[in-house]
């Protein structure tokens, strides 16, 4: 093995093998019952159970690159329960008992997940292995109890605490002051899901157009440079890309995260790490890491990187800074040493939607027809199923279990305008790098920088 060799920077994500050729552009004008913006999951799951649920819909989803081009086909590949909002604050607003709804709801949806792409042939390299998360430093290890305190009081008592050496029985992370474990989580590849989605909608007799970005959504219609979709219900799944829609352009933050791939590990490297049971691997610390062992054998690890652009711009090339490799590449050698000299292979980024109170949201305005589902503040694998199934129900006007759930209809407020956008994020981001080399020095409370840094940020 050789760490010398520059990886592949960018070219959308490592899960891309080769990149799809895409498919036709809209070529005109066109009518539909419903118009899904956007073929990511949020867009292609919504299609999927609308036509389970009515085959004789006419629905059209339009995409400006190609389906999975964005957070869909980039991400860390984890199908999670966790819940995309503040459960004590959406408690506050809509009661106790519809968060815990909510948070089961999510548990549901990553077995739904599974099913669907065992029911229709999707090939994702789906194991649900649960989630490791590990604390290294005794503040970490205090927030991680409480973590497992928080998820028993809102209806997850399947989420336990570990300790240094039951932790090391999944992954023999090197300075694990504490470990928690839930079952709720599959690791998958996110590409070949999304890819084996939009060949399942177009079974179904759903139309895809890419390489048609939609410059504007109105009441009834969605514009295009090709043309214009028309149709009583138009659907947006925009996720990161939201704020280059007319009059979006403070409404979901496009958080930027970055990955890093390595060259598949051979078996005497496994042996000493483990890591059998496929489990999704997570920290505590404030910075963020997320990581699964690949079908093929790799470490996909994930970070921010640098967090936000001016302006919410996105970049679609999804190159990373030699900064932000050298800064993943580390976190990896730090936690697994096993890995030191290991090549990495590919490096890419991405966008996340941050709505301004960091709660997803999904809902559908009767009087215009438009609909909107994403903000999924980094959990949308799972996430993306449950705003479908309930886009579903409200378009066909069902009163569900899901039309009640707290997200329906959640309104956040908007971002600050640049440059205090841009300022507050750079800041944010700042602060906990600081907090976490705070709570290296020993402390067993979450750093003050921390604590001010989310008051400010609204954070959960």
């Amino acid at each position: 093995m050789s760490a010398t060799t520059a990886p592949v920077n960018g070219r959308v994500a490592h899960w891309f093998a080769e990149l799809p050729a895409p498919r036709p552009a809209l070529p005109g004008d066109r009518d539909a019952d419903v118009c899904v913006v956007g073929a990511g999951m949020t867009g292609l799951w919504t299609a999927y159970y609308l036509k389970k649920a009515d085959p004789s819909l006419r629905v059209t989803v339009l995409e400006a690159e190609f389906a999975g081009f964005g957070a869909s086909g980039r991400n860390g590949g984890w199908a999670s329960g966790l819940i995309p909002g503040a459960r004590d604050r959406l408690a506050r607003t809509c009661g106790r008992d519809a968060v815990l709804d909510w948070q089961q709801a999510m548990n549901e949806a990553v077995d739904e997940v599974i099913a669907v792409a065992a029911r229709e042939g999707i090939d994702a390299d789906i194991v649900k292995g649960g989630t490791l998360r590990v604390a290294r430093t005794p503040a970490q290890a205090t927030r991680l109890r409480h973590k497992v305190e928080q998820d028993h009081e809102w209806g997850v008592p399947e989420s336990v605490l570990l300790t240094p050496e039951e932790s090391a029985r999944h992954i023999a992370i090197d300075g694990v002051t504490a470990g928690a474990y839930t079952p709720h989580c599959a690791r998958l590849q996110p590409a070949a899901l999304v890819r084996g989605l939009a060949e399942t909608v177009e079974r179904l007799g759903v139309t895809i157009y890419e390489k048609s970005p939609v410059t504007a959504i109105e009441p009834g219609r969605a514009l295009t440079a090709h043309g214009t979709v028309r149709a009583p219900v138009v659907l947006r799944a925009t996720e990161g890309f939201t704020a280059s829609l007319k009059g979006l352009r403070r409404a979901w933050l496009p958080m930027n995260s970055s990955m890093i791939v390595t060259e598949p590990l051979p078996e005497e490297i496994w042996k000493e790490i483990g890591w059998e049971g496929r489990e999704t691997l997570g920290d505590t610390a404030h910075g963020h890491m997320y990581a699964q062992r690949t079908p093929d054998d790799r470490i996909a690890i994930g970070g921010r990187g640098v967090p936000y652009r001016f302006g919410s711009r996105t970049d679609d090339s999804g190159r990373v800074s030699d900064r932000t490799i050298g800064q993943l590449t580390q976190t990896l050698q730090r936690m697994l040493p096993q890995t030191t000299g290991v090549r990495v292979d590919h490096a890419w980024c991405g966008v996340l939607a941050v709505p301004r109170d960091w709660s997803a949201t999904v809902g559908l305005d009767r009087a215009t027809g438009t609909g909107w589902a994403g903000g999924y503040v980094g959990h949308g694998v799972t996430s993306t199923n449950l705003a479908a199934r309930t886009l579903t129900d409200l378009v066909l006007k069902r009163d569900t279990r899901l039309t009640r759930l707290p997200w329906t209809g959640h309104r956040p407020g908007t971002w600050e305008p640049e440059p205090f956008r841009w300022l507050g994020v750079r800041g944010l981001y700042v602060a906990y790098r600081l907090a976490d080399r705070h709570e290296a020095g020993g402390r067993t409370r979450t750093s003050p920088i921390a604590t001010v840094a989310d008051l400010i940020a609204r954070r959960p």
